[in-house]
């Protein structure tokens, strides 16, 4: 066979077995037998190998996976991903409609889909070539996992039009995909995923792409991000439009004319959803014009045209065994209940928080009564009651200690809080629980250092502080279990690379108390350096508009305590950045800008910029942008459709303005 022949023979494979893997994984209707594909793909492998150059970009050999990869670079994303807020019960869904036609000024149709339980993921492609696919992370910045996601089948390479397009959906492991990998998992002694969603976010997730090919995951397309010349009108003919292009959408999507419709669907599925091949936490309801959900906007967390209706949580029964005390890195002893294992909302349920002594005490457990349990929005394990008529007497009561459990230091209760508290700041779970803190995505965001990974470090005695983090050597992390020289050198290299970071990344990991990501971004503006910092007095810190008196007083005692200064000299010889990388602060004093030193509320939907953007260009003009209206706001800035805060607004006589003129400060 010459070139010519070959290419014309892989040019026809690939669009044969592109075909035959549509008809397969997307309409479910095969077009040949299993065995009959494998050897069409062998053939076109074989053919790739003898001419690499020949090969096309969307070919299905792309689906085995690819090189393994070093790390997941960050992709910031062009629209952001918000999550849904909530709905719990047909009152909420009936509120939620009420908003709409409020804001609107008149009824909606609704288009109500499954909330598939997976990983949500967002799809580019460039003239109908697939180019990037990443996790939607925390909304706007996710991460570059296009090698594992081309793993998928059901996900195209090429669409059916050459169009620039970016779609959104759920990238899931079906319920027998699962049940497979963990009975794979238990025969190898490995640890079990507790969930069907757990084991798609870690497959997504693997550096190897070939793990993620062999895991069988598939997704449903169920947004349109960016579309470029073309225009839709509803969300229906969206999705209309992305099934005619290739994508895979669920079918059991509907529109409803009225939100009874609405709540009819939603109470449908209640009991039909154990049927289906994979698992769904509830369903998703979105205005259906795509021209009303532009008029309605988003808030700071979530658009104000879709609603998440979640399903009631699965209640059961099951004896209460134990108590494990837990110490965090705050000190606070947290009580956890220890159950026969049950099954609840698809996953076996062990352990459920029981957040502090007055709790216990409130609900009057004993060990070995039997109590009801249910997942809080299917997540989170909680005990809801205790069954006291069923008592034998057999039970126990149960004493919170008045040592640590790790320590033994005597444990305080300060005043005005439930919680038990170790003070000992030398105690090991504090330390242990610390460094994971220091290591998590919005501290330090060190790839490769989860849990386990910490606890053996710290068993070894290989870390004592976060300083110890960056004089880690080769030789000490290849003892540490599951950690070869590629891993080895992995984490040593993303451990170099958190020396970069800004300033405000370093001050949450050190888990001063009080201080969160947003007070740590703002400390780290204001002061711009970690000697400036340390320098500031009370009255410098309350001096800034979101620090109040509990916060700047646990600053201050954070950098008064010598082993604090000690710690911080050891990572700045260890090379780590003690300085504010970001945007500058401007001085509002000198500023003539009219935003400077202003409270300043945005509400309304914008049509030059989004809010977030015109928040951002504020902030960096000296205002300060809030939430909500109160009598310290000095700026409203109102959009179309604004709502209640313009009405708060008139009645305490803030100064409002449009957008236009909005537009034109920031012009200036």
């Amino acid at each position: 066979m010459n070139r010519n022949e070959a290419k014309t023979q892989l040019n026809h494979l690939t669009d044969m077995l592109n075909e035959y893997a549509y008809h397969y994984y997307v309409l479910d209707t095969p077009k040949v037998s299993d065995a009959e594909y494998d050897q069409l793909l062998r053939d076109l492998i074989d053919l790739e190998e003898q001419y690499p150059e020949l090969k096309r970009d969307d070919s299905p050999s792309e689906r085995v996976g690819g090189e393994i990869l070093d790390r997941f670079q960050k992709v910031q994303h062009d629209v952001p991903m918000l999550s849904l807020s909530n709905a719990f019960n047909d009152e909420d869904l009936r509120d939620f409609d009420r908003r709409v036609q409020q804001n609107t000024g008149r009824p909606h149709r609704y288009s109500c889909e499954l909330k598939i339980d997976g990983l949500a993921v967002t799809l580019k492609y460039e003239k109908g070539r697939f180019i990037l696919g990443a996790t939607r992370g925390d909304g706007t910045v996710g991460e570059d996992i296009t090698s594992n996601l081309k793993t998928i089948p059901s996900i195209p390479l090429r669409l059916n039009e050459e169009v620039d397009i970016e779609v959104r959906g759920e990238a899931f492991m079906p319920k027998r995909s699962f049940e497979r990998l963990n009975e794979a998992k238990e025969e190898k002694g490995e640890q079990l995923f507790a969930n069907p969603r757990n084991a798609a976010a870690g497959s997504l997730r693997q550096l190897d792409p070939k793990i993620a090919a062999k895991r069988n995951l598939d997704i449903f397309v169920y947004s349109i991000g960016q579309l470029k010349g073309k225009e839709v009108d509803s969300h229906y003919e969206a999705l209309q439009y992305v099934d005619r292009l290739g994508f895979k959408t669920n079918r059991e999507h509907k529109v409803c004319d009225t939100i009874d419709d609405v709540i009819a669907y939603c109470e449908g599925w209640l009991d039909k959803r154990a049927d289906l091949p994979y698992e769904i936490d509830g369903i998703v309801i979105k205005v259906d014009d795509l021209g009303a959900q532009k008029d309605l906007g988003f808030t700071a967390k979530s658009p104000r045209w879709a609603i998440a209706y979640k399903f009631p949580a699965e209640e059961v029964i099951t004896t209460l065994e134990d108590i494990e005390l837990n110490v965090g890195r705050t000190g606070v002893v947290t009580p956890t209940a220890v159950l026969t294992p049950v099954a609840v909302a698809g996953t076996t349920v062990k352990r459920a928080s029981l957040h502090n002594e007055d709790l216990i005490r409130e609900k009057d457990l004993k060990l070995g009564d039997k109590v009801t349990i249910k997942k809080a929005g299917d997540i989170i394990p909680e005990v809801i009651n205790v069954l006291t008529d069923q008592r034998t007497g057999d039970e126990r009561d149960f004493s919170m200690p008045t040592h640590c459990p790790e320590c033994e230091s005597e444990l305080e209760r300060i005043e005005g809080e439930v919680a038990l508290r170790c003070m000992n700041p030398k105690c090991p779970a504090q330390i242990r629980e610390g460094l994971i803190h220091f290591v998590s995505r919005n501290a330090m965001n060190i790839d490769g250092l989860g849990e386990r990974v910490i606890a053996q470090l710290f068993a070894h005695g290989f870390v004592h502080d976060v300083a110890d983090l960056y004089r880690l050597e080769k030789e000490e992390l290849l003892k540490l279990e599951r950690m070869g020289e590629k891993s080895v050198e992995n984490l040593l290299n993303a451990i170099e690379a958190t020396k970069e970071n800004s300033l405000e990344k370093l001050l949450f990991g050190l888990g001063i108390r009080h201080v969160g990501a947003k007070a740590a971004q703002t400390l780290a503006r204001h002061f711009e350096s970690m000697d400036n910092l340390q320098k500031a007095t009370q009255e410098d810190l309350i001096a800034i508009n979101e620090i109040g008196d509990k916060m700047a007083d646990a600053i201050v005692t954070y950098f008064d305590k010598p082993e604090v200064s000690e710690l911080l000299e050891e990572l700045a010889e260890a090379g780590v950045n003690m300085t504010y990388k970001g945007p500058k602060l401007i001085d509002t004093e000198e500023s003539d800008s009219v935003f400077a030193g202003k409270t300043i509320v945005l509400t309304g939907s914008m049509e030059q910029l989004t809010r977030n953007e015109a928040k951002k260009q504020i902030e960096l003009l000296g205002g300060n942008v809030t939430g909500s209206v109160s009598k310290n706001t000095d700026l409203l800035i109102a959009g179309e459709k604004a709502g209640s805060k313009l009405t708060k607004a008139q009645d305490l006589n803030i100064e409002i303005w449009d957008e236009a003129r909005m537009l034109e400060e920031l012009g200036k």
